[in-house]
């Protein structure tokens, strides 16, 4: 059975994502935006939970909980509030409010407290939601307030978006979130990294082959348009993608049609198009590599997506989701101290969240305290520096007995945690060189592609992401 949930928010935008991720938790939501409203909504309805802004159109929606609290005593209240005062939050807590959330706010946080404050009515004392799960985007920034808002401005229309960034900024979790809190979620989302396709069959993964189209095509094949119709396609690295392929993928787009390598039928198709690259474009087109009409197609809504460096607020916050999330995947549950968070903060991060992501998984598997302190950070950072300026003719066995020396690992069980820490290096080396491609990956191993696969899910190392 729905949760039911009544928000109260006179910004639209703010309303319409905060409605759309509710619903994905299951909630059935109440909108409006005046006092009035909410009251005879309350007066006919009985809700888990209410959301509620403080500056409505009609009044302060402060001032009258104590009314609503009396009414309605076991209903927890969220408050969200634009007037980030020391006074507003006081004001706030004296209602006895499940939880404040001043503005801009962390809408995964938004989301799992109104979980929390809707299950914890019959189900009190019940841990709180994983706090992995959910949404994907995490942050606070101004920068990240921005790419929230023009996620919500293409939520209810299928327009194509063009996302921009560097490597490691989180392009697929955008696109995941467009897809899961839009018109779209109930149909597939697939992915695909067409920097890590082979020029001559990307066509084939594209738009799919007959049986017979080319040498080794033994069966008929769909291709990643045709799995993906009713929901999302997302095209990673389209700045990757070869010249030929440029031109077919544009007609599909004008078309609406799509026809498989090999076929004479023409196919329609109903996907929305979601692209990426890391990549300057405008230059690409100036030197012929790049279609100038394919990116204006593609350039509809573009979402720049900013580096680490520039939200540099949000580190602290994805540090600790990162230890959380490692913990759920099996490494020990580790805390961060205030310094350490604190010297992470200071950190350049030129791989962006990835980076830190990766950093924070290493952190949690050789810390040997429970908090990971800023003294554990610099061993980690000084290793890391070490490692980046390591010369490739060095002793490599002189190397690794120098980071054992000051890694920590764990006593009794120092095999198996060196060789998986030493042994990822090798694997992610393989993927890199072969964009992914976990076939060509244990080929250059020498080892079997079951191996291998085995392997890299023990790791937690994704063969997806290396096609950047």
């Amino acid at each position: 059975m729905a949760r039911r949930a009544l928000l109260v928010e006179d910004d639209a935008a703010i309303a319409m994502v905060i409605t759309a991720a509710l619903e994905d938790e299951a909630f059935h939501v109440d909108r409006c935006d005046r006092i009035s409203e909410r009251d005879r909504l309350l007066a006919a309805n009985e809700y888990d939970v209410m959301l509620t802004d403080v500056m409505l159109l009609d009044g302060d929606g402060i001032e009258t909980l104590g009314e609503v609290r009396e009414a309605h005593p076991a209903m927890p209240i969220i408050i969200l509030s634009a007037q980030n005062t020391l006074d507003t939050a006081v004001r706030a807590s004296d209602t006895g409010a499940f939880e404040y959330f001043p503005k801009p706010f962390d809408l995964d946080e938004l989301v799992r407290a109104a979980c929390q404050a809707a299950d914890s009515r019959s189900s009190s004392g019940q841990e709180e939601d994983d706090p992995g799960e959910g949404l994907p985007l995490i942050g606070r920034s101004q920068p990240m307030q921005d790419v929230y808002r023009m996620i919500t401005r293409v939520l209810r229309n299928d327009l194509t978006v063009l996302i921009l960034g560097e490597s490691g900024t989180g392009k697929e979790l955008v696109a995941e979130a467009i897809h899961q809190l839009g018109a779209r979620k109930s149909g597939p989302f697939v992915a695909v990294n067409t920097a890590a396709i082979p020029r001559e069959l990307i066509e084939s993964e594209l738009f799919g082959h007959e049986k017979g189209a080319f040498t080794g095509a033994t069966a008929r094949n769909i291709g990643k348009f045709e799995q993906a119709n009713g929901g999302t396609l997302f095209l990673d690295e389209i700045g990757d993608m070869p010249a030929e392929a440029q031109t077919r993928l544009l007609r599909a787009l004008q078309s609406g049609r799509i026809r498989r390598v090999g076929g004479d039928q023409e196919i329609a198709i109903d996907v929305r198009i979601i692209a990426a690259t890391n990549r300057d474009l405008e230059p690409m087109i100036a030197a012929g590599t790049f279609r100038e009409d394919l990116f204006y197609r593609l350039n509809v809504v573009p979402i720049q997506l900013p580096p680490l460096r520039e939200r540099m607020g949000d580190i602290e916050p994805l540090a600790r989701h990162f230890l959380r999330r490692a913990a759920r995947e099996g490494l020990p549950l580790r805390r961060l101290s205030p310094a350490a968070a604190d010297l992470l903060a200071r950190q350049p991060w030129r791989g962006n969240v990835r980076e830190l992501r990766n950093f924070m998984f290493r952190a949690a598997l050789l810390s040997r305290e429970e908090e990971i302190d800023a003294a554990t950070v610099e061993a980690l950072l000084s290793s890391a520096a070490v490692e980046n300026a390591m010369p490739v003719d060095g002793n490599i066995e002189a190397m690794i007995a120098a980071w054992l020396g000051m890694a920590g690992l764990p006593d009794g069980d120092l095999y198996h945690q060196a060789l998986a820490v030493l042994e990822r290096p090798v694997f992610e080396f393989a993927l890199a060189r072969t964009a992914g491609n976990q076939l060509r990956a244990a080929q250059l191993l020498g080892i079997n592609r079951n191996t291998l696969r085995k392997r890299l899910g023990e790791l937690e190392i994704d063969p997806e992401r290396f096609g950047e």
